[in-house]
This record gives structure tokens, sequence and C-alpha cells, in this order.
């Protein structure tokens, strides 16, 4: 008995007197100590024995944030028909004004009061036709909001009733599961609370003030601890999942060959759109695809500008361009950027023919207003690639995406034809998702257009190019369902995400 006294915290011994009080909350407020202290302080009694420990998890109905109010001030409908009250007649575009309550509290107020037969509109007005008593009286609902909170399996059918009318007004009543606490003194733990000992006083922990002086500890007992006890777990920082893998994708890259390409995410449309030959009038520019900032940007040196307008109203290499007369206004209109690609482009046109061959990277965010869904989301992560030098062939470039590919773990993926402004001939890149049996692309690739490398770099070199979205090659490693979980910020998924050790 005595070891197992000797082994007690100061916290536990803060609240062995209060062991029998009903709530959590009470003996919180009795030991002054805050609700994780006294909990850890539970669970360690419970493991020596000296109480018995259950949680159990209850759904319990409360008030919401407009429910306090209303708890306060009165329901909506009570506010108006005390109003009536003093008026008797209301005239109907007045009365929301008068009340002093919202147009949607309005609304439900009246239809409430009709539904109750205590007002009639007649010719734009709101007669009162309740009695005194009926008025006087509470209703179902306010006398079942003044009783909450209520555990849910305790509910009778009347307030069954009214909950499910009252859940479909807006944040009045909450339902949420909460644990409920049950706790019981052992016969061990009647006789620890009933020692002497119980309030000798013990050395805690060796401190340095403590060391100072002998007569801090000489003939004092000190704390017993258990060693083999289980303690809360210590997670100590890290880097978020997805910046691991980020920087995993980097190493393949440049062990691969290629250079980084960085820029910001506010670009001009020129950059992203219009230096990809993308016509000022196509679909993907307008305001669903991509997120206009607002204010406009500058452009490059007059030579640049020229040769992509050549590109768009005539064309180049042989090609006919897309006849239209081209805006310099509309590319000067700064975007977030849609696509990494910008970034291939800026470096192409900085690029010379002596530079030849080059390869360069990139992985960064782009953003596009898309409904957001387990497998899009308005800002995601691209990693972007292009290779310059002659005698580059389409097979080639396949080659890069399978070694690339197979260095993040994914043997099953395929390339299908597709269509891409800015580069022909050009594939869709899938991977099979084994939980969702489908084929989910990751994104497109392809060898740039004559109209984007003449124009850009001043001669029709072969320009392989790629940018497959990189948050969804994550999904698989971790067995991530949903896209929106990579970013919920759920602390305990971000403790229990493993590394990202692919070799």
């Amino acid at each position: 008995m005595s070891k197992l006294i000797e082994s007690l915290s100061t916290n536990e011994k803060k609240i062995l007197p209060y062991l029998e009080e009903k709530g959590l909350s009470e003996i919180c407020k009795k030991s002054n100590l805050d609700k994780v202290s006294v909990l850890r302080a539970l669970e360690y009694l419970s493991n020596k024995k000296i109480i018995e420990f259950e949680t159990e998890k209850k759904k319990v109905i409360d008030v919401g944030v407009n429910g306090a109010l209303y708890r306060k001030k009165g329901l909506p409908e009570r506010r108006l028909l005390l109003l009536l009250n003093e008026r008797r007649i209301i005239l109907l575009k007045d009365a929301e004004k008068e009340s002093g309550l919202n147009a949607d509290e309005f609304k439900v107020s009246l239809g409430v009061l009709k539904s109750k037969a205590f007002i009639e509109i007649k010719n734009g007005k709101i007669i009162l036709s309740a009695s005194k008593e009926a008025i006087s009286k509470k209703s179902s609902e306010e006398i079942f909001i003044e009783s909450l909170p209520l555990e849910e399996d305790e509910l009778t059918p009347e307030q069954k009733s009214l909950l499910k009318v009252l859940l479909k007004r807006k944040d009045i009543i909450e339902a949420e599961e909460r644990k409920k606490f049950h706790i019981k003194v052992t016969p061990l733990g009647k006789e620890v609370m009933s020692s002497k000992d119980i309030s000798r006083e013990l050395i805690e922990q060796i401190t340095p003030e403590l060391l100072k002086k002998e007569q801090n500890w000489r003939n004092k007992k000190f704390r017993r601890y258990d060693v083999t006890a289980t303690v809360p777990r210590v997670n100590g920082g890290k880097r978020h999942f997805v910046n691991q893998a980020i920087d995993y994708g980097r190493k393949i890259w440049t062990e691969m060959g290629f250079e980084e390409m960085n820029g910001k995410v506010m670009q001009s449309s020129f950059w992203v759109f219009d230096a990809l030959f993308t016509a000022q009038d196509h679909p993907v520019r307008e305001m669903q695809d991509t997120f206009f900032l607002g204010r406009k940007g500058e452009l490059p040196d007059k030579k640049l500008v020229e040769a992509v307008r050549l590109s768009h109203e005539k064309g180049v290499s042989g090609s006919k361009g897309w006849n239209y007369n081209w805006d310099e206004e509309e590319a000067k209109k700064m975007v977030l950027r849609t696509h990494t690609t910008c970034l291939s482009a800026r470096t192409l046109a900085s690029l010379k023919k002596e530079d030849f061959p080059k390869k360069y990277f990139a992985i960064g965010k782009c953003f596009r207003n898309e409904t957001v869904d387990w497998s899009h989301g308005f800002e995601f992560n691209q990693t972007e690639g292009i290779v310059v030098a002659p005698n580059l062939n389409f097979r080639h470039l396949l080659g890069y995406l399978k070694q690339f590919f197979k260095k993040m773990g994914y043997e099953k993926i395929r390339f299908t034809p597709a269509y891409f402004p800015y580069t022909e001939p050009s594939v869709e890149i899938h991977w099979w998702h084994p939980e969702k049996k489908v084929w989910l692309e990751l994104g497109g690739a392809g060898i740039f257009r004559p109209e984007v490398v003449t124009t850009l770099l001043g001669m029709n070199v072969p320009v392989l190019a790629w940018g497959p979205g990189f948050d969804r090659i994550l999904m698989d490693y971790y067995q991530v369902k949903d896209l929106r979980e990579l970013y919920k910020n759920d602390i305990n998924q971000l403790r229990k995400m493993k590394a990202w050790v692919k070799v």
C-alpha cells in the first residue's frame, strides 16, 4: 500500500477527494485542474486499480449558435408574436423591419405562426388572431430548447418530432457525439483515499534548484515511478508528407539530369496562354477554368510579342495560325497559373542554340476554378518537364515518363491519344486506381508544336513536354482515396502518415 501511495503524482492526489463527484467538469472545478490533466490523472489511477474508469460515447442534442441566442432573446416567431400583441395589425411590407428579424427569420416566423393559426394575412396586412392565453403560453419548441442538452436515446416521441422540425432551421439545434465518463472507486481506492500517508509530501523531480542545497532533499522521500507504465506518445516535428514526396520527386528529376525551373504563381495570360499558342477565344481561358486577378502585367520585349502575334494571326512554320486579331490587352491580364507549363515557355524564350541539349523540370502549385470532389481541387501540384535537343522523337518522350513513374512506384500506367493546344502529337497519362477501379488521369504530355517552339526559340527544334498532376501521383502510396485529404490539416492523420521512402 505505501509503495502505491508513493507512486501517486501531485495531480492524482489532487483529484482523489473528488472522484465521487458527478461529472468531469465538477472534478476539474474543485481540483483546479484543466480537463486534459484530469483525464490523464484518471487514466493513471485506473492503471493502478484505484478506480474503474470507462468512456462511453453518446449522441447529445444541444443548442447551436442561433439556439443559444434565441434562448436569451426568444425565438423569432415569439418576438414577432409579442410585437403583434402590442399592435394587433402590422403592414406586411413593414413587419420585417419593425420586428428586427432578418429575412430568413421573418419568413420562418410567418410560416410557424400561420401553421398554429395565430395570425392571418389579408390585404397586405398581418392580423393577430391568437388568444391572450395562447400568446402567454410557451410553445413546445421553446420548452424543448430550454431543456437542452439531452441525450438522443432519452428523447420522448414528441421531442423527436420537435428535433426533426428544429434541425431544418439554421443553427438552432445541433446533434453531436460526446464522451460520457464513468468513474467508480474500487475497494483498493477507498483504502488509499482513507490512508494518512496520502498527505505526505514527496519530491516529484530532480532539478538544479533541488540539488543546490542539501536540505532540499536530505532525509526526504522521492516519489516512486513505474517505468513500465504506458505514457503519452511524443510526436516529433516533421515535414508535411506532401512536401516529403515533392522533395523525392525533385530528387528523381535531378538524378535523371534535369535542372529545376522556378517562377511565380501569378503570371500574365501571355505566358500562361498566348506563348503556348492558346487562342484568346479558347474556352480554357474563360472564368470557369481560370482565376483572373483583376490587374494587368507587363509584356516581354517587343520582338517576342510580335512573334507571338504573328503565330496567332497568320501562323509560322507552315501553320495558318488562328486567323483572328490578337489583342495585347488580353495577353496582359494577370492570372493564377493554371499549369506550370508557363515556366517551360519562359525557359524556352531564354535559351540559345548553343545551350542544346537541355532538360528542365518543375514541381509547383497550380490553380483552376474546378468543382472540388475526390479527384479534383481548385489548387494542386503539377510536375512539369521539357527536353530540348535535335533528333528527339515521341518514343523518347514515353521513355522519360515511364522512367519517372517507375521511380515513383507506378508500374501500371498507360498512354492514350489526346489533344492539347500546344503539343502535337499529344498523350494523356493514366494510372489504375485499385480502390475506385478506374483509370485516373494524371496529366498530359506531348511534343511542342512548331507555333510554340519557333516563336519562343526562333527555330524549330523538337521539345518534349509533360505536366502530370503531382498530387494524384501520391494517392496510391499514401492510400488516400480523396484528394481533399492531402490538405485537411488533421493533426492525427499527419502524425500517422508514413514517410516517403520509395527507392
